[in-house]
């Protein structure tokens, strides 16, 4: 027997619908017909129809007249799972320990996970190339590891949802989450203020690569002009990302005007920061003040302690664990999220030495 082609245009509708509420779209109860009608260009009458498709299917169940069909999936029913993609700044990126974890609570959840074979910085930070590496992937959602702005205006404009974690996110209409570094930082600024620093130095990546500075560094800034420092070039130093390259600008830096502290954005880069300095006999807290922004399990073996920004990783990742289930369900987040973070004083963290 052949269908009339509005019976077609029904069954359509229907198999439609199905596949969406199979998908998670939407939990609870069933959109009303008009906003069906307007987001699927359909007459009233061929979605009232696919609805009564689906209540056969015993898919909706009806709740009244006036009232929207509550949603009634199989038991078992389980959502399909989302291919996640995560585009690392750097290959040291994916063995953090939040990562990792990040990584294991996706698939937990039913999703596929894969790094992309190349880093940021390996397509330097060419958005074509990335576009290239993107559109060649099977991912259809992307988490962004510490992306600079460009980078992020591209992927918000793609169809592929994304999310960046940490990196230049302001103002950007892209999911986010990363935690607040600027109180805590202006509470670092502060403390070395009071035990009578005027040398302050920002050492991050971001001033390796040229890029605008963060908001916290900003804060930071702008916090020593309020006590009276003056501020410029020397606090944010411009140095090449590699090791030689740091070693060549912690050189230069302490050859006329030594800094008297130095809060240093990675904990990879304090410990070879500190090991630089080491060996040229300057020593921490002696001659000079060190505060991390980031946390690291290893401090916790270190002697002295190290002053750092301590945060927990925990509702970054349970914020991504969120967006990817919100994604799988073909509903859009772009939310920006910013965690707790506190200053956690510590031994390496004294006094301007007397020599200064």
């Amino acid at each position: 027997m052949q269908h009339s082609p509005f019976l077609f245009i029904t069954e359509q509708v229907a198999a439609h619908l199905s596949e969406e509420l199979r998908r998670g779209r939407w939990e609870g109860e069933m959109p009303g017909r008009n906003q069906l009608v307007k987001e699927l260009g359909v007459s009233g009458r061929t979605v009232e129809l696919a609805l009564q498709h689906l209540e056969k299917q015993g898919l909706l169940v009806p709740q009244g007249v006036g009232r929207p069909r509550r949603i009634e999936l199989p038991k078992h029913h389980v959502a399909p799972a989302l291919h996640v993609g995560i585009l690392a700044d750097e290959a040291i990126a994916r063995n953090v320990g939040y990562i990792v974890d990040l990584r294991y609570k996706l698939e937990e959840a039913g999703h596929m996970v894969s790094f992309a074979p190349k880093t940021m910085l390996d397509l330097g930070m060419d958005v074509k190339r990335i576009r290239r590496l993107v559109m060649a992937n099977e991912a259809k959602a992307w988490v962004v590891i510490s992306a600079p702005r460009h980078v992020l205006e591209w992927f918000a404009e793609q169809s592929q949802p994304a999310l960046a974690l940490f990196g230049r996110r302001g103002g950007v209409r892209i999911a986010a989450v990363g935690p607040d570094h600027i109180p805590p930082t202006v509470a670092a600024v502060r403390r070395l203020i009071a035990l009578g620093h005027r040398r302050i130095v920002l050492l991050d990546r971001w001033g390796a690569r040229g890029t605008i500075l963060a908001r916290s560094a900003r804060a930071a800034l702008q916090e020593m002009e309020r006590h009276g420092l003056r501020t410029g070039a020397y606090n944010v130093p411009t140095w090449h990302a590699s090791p030689a390259g740091l070693r060549r600008m912690l050189d230069e830096l302490f050859r006329v005007s030594p800094p008297t502290a130095l809060i240093i954005d990675e904990a990879f880069l304090f410990h070879a920061t500190k090991e630089h300095l080491a060996q040229q006999g300057i020593l921490a807290p002696r001659d000079i003040s060190l505060i991390c922004v980031d946390a690291d399990t290893t401090f916790d073996w270190c002697e002295p302690t190290v002053a750092h920004i301590r945060w927990d990783p925990r509702p970054v990742v349970q914020r991504i664990l969120r967006w990817a289930g919100q994604v799988a369900r073909g509903k859009e987040d772009r939310r920006q999220t910013l965690t707790k973070a506190e200053f956690v004083d510590g031994g390496t963290v004294g006094p301007v030495p007397k020599t200064s």
